[in-house]
């Protein structure tokens, strides 16, 4: 799939953290998130056990995105971790009596590329214990998703992936990918799709469904339908055609009694 021409600096300057992983799974997914929404940069700041980038589990969850994981970095410190970074974001579900201004994914995802200049990370903390206060400490902002306040429970990769949707959702700033499913035409010219409504009325009122001395609302309100479907022209076409064949079969000109 192609993208469009458009500036896609924060994919290359977002940075995402995972924080004392238990799960080898759990970071296979998050490769996996972060490959779908087009970012890259991973980093492990004192994962539970060695070798969790080649772990099985890992490289299942991942689901192709092995070139996330083969890619990532491991460290054991947090300064390790932010090196070249100079805007953070925590990612927590718990509030703090003191933290850091407290954003959702999506108005940190138009920070992020409102300013070319920041190099940024988003942390995610222990699947069971969450970031440490010092982390969150460390951190510009403390992101808290929005989510169902009776069970706001989100698995460390379903959080991923919400932050990094929003954030690829700002980067592309409303355009969407170039696709090739369903088809898509040459828009109606206003010209053809006013043929068209000359030509149904006449055929509406060959039919005896219209009134030509009593209209009433009828045409305006075909008219106010036929405008939310953002009509192409070949669909004026079809249109008419049916209009054609309606006045034929009332003139008694039905071409399929020949």
């Amino acid at each position: 799939m192609n993208l469009p021409e458009i500036n896609t600096t924060l994919f290359h300057r977002l940075r995402f953290i995972l924080v004392q992983t238990s799960r080898a799974g759990n970071i296979g997914a998050v490769a996996r998130a972060m490959k779908t929404m087009g970012y890259t940069e991973l980093v492990l700041v004192s994962p539970r056990f060695e070798g969790m980038l080649e772990d099985p589990e890992a490289v299942a969850f991942a689901s192709g995105a092995l070139d996330i994981l083969q890619g990532a970095r491991v460290v054991q410190t947090m300064a390790e971790a932010l090196d070249g970074i100079n805007f953070a974001a925590a990612v927590s579900a718990r509030l703090r009596e003191y933290s850091p201004p407290v954003l959702t994914p999506r108005e940190l995802a138009g920070q992020l590329v409102a300013n070319g200049e920041l190099r940024a990370a988003v942390i995610f903390g222990n699947e069971r214990f969450g970031l440490p206060n010092d982390v969150v400490a460390q951190c510009n902002v403390l992101i808290n998703i929005p989510a169902n306040p009776d069970y706001s429970s989100l698995n460390l990769s379903q959080a991923a992936q919400v932050l990094a949707y929003e954030c690829r959702m700002a980067a592309l700033d409303g355009q969407r990918a170039a696709t090739e499913v369903g088809f898509q035409g040459e828009a109606a010219s206003l010209a053809q799709i006013e043929g068209m409504y000359t030509h149904l009325e006449q055929a509406l009122v060959a039919i005896g469904f219209l009134d030509a001395s009593n209209p009433r609302k009828l045409m305006p309100r075909l008219k106010r339908l036929f405008a939310r479907a953002g009509l192409e022209t070949e669909e004026v076409n079809i249109l008419r055609g049916i209009a054609r064949q309606m006045a034929a079969v009332a003139q008694g000109k039905d071409p399929r009694r020949r």
